[in-house]
């Protein structure tokens, strides 16, 4: 495989030995290569600007400019070297970092546990390189039950949470964005599976349905209600109160 057609990846992280051992697995794959290393974020978004990698696994706290700084600052970049944009993995400690909603809400496409094995780590990276998000399956459960906790509203971090709009009179729907409107039935049961961390082919089982129709209700899904990204649908189906 030609460098040029290798997954382009920067690591962000404080801790030097953390980043090397990201490094070690990632430098082992034929299909990607690391062109960088930051030790915060500032040097992060410096990397991503110079360098347009496809990838960037990003420490949430680090000194000085932290990983939700940074990853806003990338996400805003117009696009990779291949014209592809710099997607971001957000990389946390513990199963549910308080400040991973913001990173997503930011334009991270997921994050992983910095203690999960090379296979998922590199998976992750080639899932989120082709355009699909990502959850660390042990976080994705107590994600969302931090988010009805906290009554998360939209356009708001967990840290600064507002509480959720009031329920809606019996009969009347419970959702505010019309864009819900736009999915039929069947895409509005697929977004509820979604949105409880389930795979395609997981959805497919439970459904009954196809795998590749799954696939195409989830392009739907992703389309009409304007979601980058499967993390983007999760908070689309909390926020309009559908799970």
């Amino acid at each position: 495989m030609s460098e040029n057609s290798r997954i382009r990846v920067v690591i962000a992280d404080d801790q030097e030995l953390v980043r090397a051992g990201f490094a070690m697995v990632i430098g082992s794959q034929s299909d990607m290569q690391v062109v960088g290393q930051a030790g915060d974020g500032a040097q992060a978004v410096a990397l991503a600007e110079s360098l347009r990698p496809d990838v960037v696994l990003m420490d949430v706290r680090m000194p000085g400019m932290d990983g939700i700084e940074a990853t806003r600052r990338i996400s805003s970049l117009q696009s990779a070297a291949d014209g592809r944009p710099t997607r971001v993995i957000i990389l946390t400690t513990f199963d549910l970092d308080e400040y991973v909603m913001a990173a997503i809400n930011a334009g991270a496409s997921g994050f992983l546990l910095k203690d999960t094995e090379p296979e998922t780590l590199l998976s992750s990276i080639r899932t989120v390189f082709n355009g699909n998000a990502i959850i660390a399956p042990s976080a994705t459960k107590r994600l969302i039950e931090k988010m009805m906790q906290d009554g998360y509203a939209k356009g708001n971090s967990l840290a600064e949470t507002q509480p959720a709009a009031a329920s809606s009179q019996p009969g009347q729907p419970a959702y505010t964005d019309p864009e819900l409107e736009l999915l039929t039935d069947r895409e509005r049961e697929v977004l509820v599976e979604i949105a409880h961390g389930l795979s395609n082919q997981e959805i497919a089982s439970k459904l009954f349905i196809s795998l590749p129709t799954v696939k195409t209700h989830v392009a739907h899904i992703l389309a009409k209600i304007n979601a980058r990204d499967r993390v983007q649908a999760v908070v689309f189906a909390y926020d309009n109160g559908i799970v």
